[in-house]
């Protein structure tokens, strides 16, 4: 890991560090980051540093943004999520110019967190399979728990819709989904 690339992911990890909402008694978007972080270095293991510093980054400084200051509803939702985007690549964008970073990789790692080209391209993909993977194997059950049977198809069809084919099979192959469920990634 280079000196710079380091640097970047400490200090998001010190942003991430104030969070004042806890999960597993840690500031949860630390916690985020760090499972962001193993699912990349699990799913792809040879990640360039701007797609380790965008996985990292997904969610830096989450909470600066609270979802009550924007509409209720689904619109209110898209923009509250559009802002987070907007924020966590101006945040991370800064970082990156602070340790060194080109224009270029400051810009691919923008488009990344803003998920500008979902489908087109190949790193922006790779943000958001690791983006479900993380959502499946740490936040689904606790999601679940809370939501009709209804809602929980709806989410997991909206999860596999976004994933690369590859990451959909490799879904099925990981984890153990009820057949219902596992359906929506068989496409």
């Amino acid at each position: 890991m280079t000196t710079r690339l380091q640097a970047v992911l400490a200090a998001i990890d010190s942003a991430n560090s104030a969070d004042p909402r806890l999960d597993e008694g840690r500031p949860e978007a630390l916690l985020y980051g760090e499972r962001m972080s193993a699912e990349l270095a699990r799913l792809v293991p040879d990640a360039p540093d701007v797609l380790q510093i965008a996985a990292r980054g997904q969610h830096v400084e989450r909470w600066k943004l609270a979802r009550a200051t924007y509409p209720e509803g689904r619109a209110g939702y898209l923009a509250w999520r559009r802002a987070q985007a907007v924020h966590h690549a101006e945040v991370v964008s800064g970082l990156m110019s602070e340790a060194g970073y080109g224009a270029e990789e400051i810009a691919a790692a923008g488009r990344m967190l803003r998920k500008e080209g979902i489908k087109r391209d190949a790193l922006v993909q790779a943000l958001e399979d690791v983006i479900c993977f993380v959502f499946l194997r740490w936040y689904f059950a606790p999601f679940a728990a809370k939501h009709s049977p209804e809602k929980v198809q709806d989410i997991v069809e909206k999860t596999a819709r976004k994933m690369s084919a590859p990451a959909r099979a490799r879904v099925l192959e990981e984890f153990d989904l009820p057949a219902d469920l596992a359906a929506a990634f068989t496409g």
